[in-house]
């Protein structure tokens, strides 16, 4: 059986976020889409806004999905408000215009990542998934804690449905307490330290907070091992693992398509107003588990 350990290991550096004063950002990915997919980017939005001047604000997507994860604070929206430890993932597919504002203070930490969507799925119908905060399957047990926002982990599964199998765990570990997970061998897979530090593998290469931590995988079909303890203080870590598509793409703004006559298109949809906002969608669309 594979044993999964650290191959790439660095901390991101940080940015001006998009909202202006008060928003720090992150890009915890690095290196481009053949080595992360079928993750197109993470952005971790550090944001502590002080005034009650709006920023941000409504915008579209397409060819992909956002999945969304509040580690701390809460961001209100009419159709996508979401607390600490609520999940969500926005289906953009066809196109979809959703809304990003934040109109009074707010201090909140947001990981928003850019999932992407199979080639038989890129313009699917968009929908817009919510995993409530007190929703998410999690167990506490011996200094051990699992709460799994999408797929299975741990003994957990979640109510999430993914166009492309996914794992979205948040993992907490005191102080020299281990657990051993299971992965599918070759889903590519990566971790990003919320807090503490932690060991990782058999080798024990050690994580501290905010760095991120690429694993190795193979292309074969199967389980793998990740062994994990908690260092010399407690841990908190998110993991991301993922199936590879192994579909070229190409990204330009808020879009994602495999073809450059796709991107063009996508723009003029938008322009003509094609592209609805997700809050006006039927019911159907917008689930909350």
């Amino acid at each position: 059986m594979l044993n999964r350990k650290i191959v790439d290991q660095y901390t991101p550096g940080k940015e001006q976020g998009f909202l202006g004063e008060g928003h720090i950002a992150r890009s915890l990915l690095s290196g481009n889409f053949l080595q992360s997919d079928p993750f197109i980017f993470l952005m971790d939005d550090d944001i502590h806004k002080k005034d009650f001047s709006p920023t941000g604000g409504p915008h579209p997507h397409a060819g992909f999905e956002t999945v969304s994860l509040l580690i701390e604070g809460k961001i209100q929206e009419s159709a996508e408000s979401i607390e600490k430890g609520g999940f969500q993932i926005m289906t953009a597919g066809s196109g979809i215009v959703h809304t990003e504002t934040i109109r009074e203070p707010t201090k909140a930490r947001l990981f928003q990542l850019w999932l992407t969507l199979p080639t038989a799925d890129r313009w699917a119908m968009p929908r817009l998934q919510i995993l409530e905060a007190d929703r998410v399957p999690s167990s506490t047990q011996d200094g051990i804690g699992i709460r799994v926002y999408s797929g299975s982990f741990g003994g957990l599964t979640s109510p999430m449905k993914n166009y492309v199998p996914l794992i979205v765990a948040e993992v907490t570990l005191e102080a020299g307490k281990a657990a051993t997970f299971n992965i599918p061998a070759n889903f590519n897979a990566f971790m990003a330290v919320i807090s503490g530090n932690i060991e990782v593998g058999l080798e024990k290469q050690m994580l501290n907070t905010d760095e991120v931590g690429w694993l190795n995988h193979i292309d074969e079909d199967g389980p793998s091992e990740l062994h994990l303890q908690g260092g010399s203080q407690d841990a908190r870590i998110v993991i991301y693992a993922g199936e590879p598509q192994r579909t070229g793409i190409i990204s330009h703004g808020p879009f994602i398509a495999e073809k450059e006559d796709q991107i063009q298109k996508l723009y003029k949809d938008y322009r003509l107003g094609i592209m609805k906002h997700i809050a006006a969608s039927p019911k159907a669309q917008r689930i909350t588990y």
